[in-house]
């Protein structure tokens, strides 16, 4: 999905939230709103959200002269993240339905997003995420797939959230033995999404295929993507993405069994997809 003039403030707006979030001085962040500002008055209405985002992220981070912008609130969530696991592990071990159960620990995860329009607390969101339905609930298509499915490719999104997934593919994995699953990060640091650095730290390495996806977007570009990580895509028999980023750069998709997994936090992709925001979404692509 392109971007729309909606867009255009929030990514204004999350140029201040990061100035507040690096702690710039009042000169540095005058600097590097403006500079945001301006550069939205040539932003490009034919990429998407996350191809426009990775320009403005890089200038800041330039401006800043910051590799990474949000490193410290990224280990900051991960730590948090890490916090929730025990207790995790004992609603899965406890439910009668471990797929959905860890579907909707997956998506409580997808709060953990520094970019939103809108922000949801963590701490909320896992108290009442096994109470919540799917608003677009295609689990039990999914089920079916990856019960005939070989390969599992399965697209991060932010670092904290990624803990999340480490524990939604553990448990993939022992309802599916014979899944093979490859986890795919960012190519490099954008926003807070998780890179290669985070992963390892996880030990995904010990668990999946790592995959780098070479892209320097906040979202799966195809076309960004290194050649390894095109064909990874193409060949999976099953595609699960997180976070509206994935969803903005792959709706449209050029492949059908993929599985769009994400909590709503903007207008734009609620009406993208006739849903609220705060609504959590597990819709397959081709059911779109």
């Amino acid at each position: 999905m392109n971007i729309a003039p909606e867009c255009i403030a929030c990514i204004v707006g999350q140029s201040e939230r990061v100035c507040d979030a690096i702690g710039a001085d009042a000169f540095l962040k005058e600097k590097i709103v403006l500079h945001v500002s301006q550069a939205s008055q040539n932003f490009d209405f034919s990429q998407t959200p996350p191809e426009v985002a990775s320009d403005v992220y890089e200038d800041m981070a330039k401006l800043a002269k910051k590799e990474d912008l949000y490193k410290e609130l990224k280990e900051s969530a991960t730590q948090k993240a890490l916090s929730f696991i025990p207790s995790l592990h004992v609603s899965l071990d406890n439910s009668e339905d471990k797929l959905l159960a860890l579907l909707k620990i997956a998506v409580a995860g997808n709060v953990i997003d520094l970019a939103a329009e809108v922000s949801f607390d963590l701490d909320e969101e896992l108290a009442k995420i096994f109470h919540t339905d799917f608003a677009i609930d295609d689990s039990e298509a999914l089920r079916k797939k990856l019960s005939q499915a070989k390969t599992l490719l399965y697209i991060g999104d932010n670092a904290g959230e990624h803990i999340f997934d480490y524990l939604a593919i553990e448990t993939l994995q022992e309802l599916y033995p014979a899944l093979h699953v490859s986890y795919m990060v960012r190519g490099n640091p954008i926003i807070n999404d998780v890179t290669m650095l985070e992963a390892k730290e996880a030990g995904f390495e010990r668990l999946c295929d790592l995959v780098d996806s070479g892209v320097n977007t906040p979202g799966f570009v195809y076309s960004r993507a290194t050649k390894e990580a095109q064909e990874l895509f193409d060949s999976a028999d099953v595609v699960i993405t997180k976070g509206m980023g994935n969803y903005e750069c792959l709706s449209p998709s050029p492949r059908t069994d993929l599985l769009y997994l994400l909590k709503i936090k903007c207008n734009v992709v609620a009406s993208s997809l006739g849903r609220e925001l705060g609504d959590i979404i597990c819709k397959l692509k081709e059911h779109l």
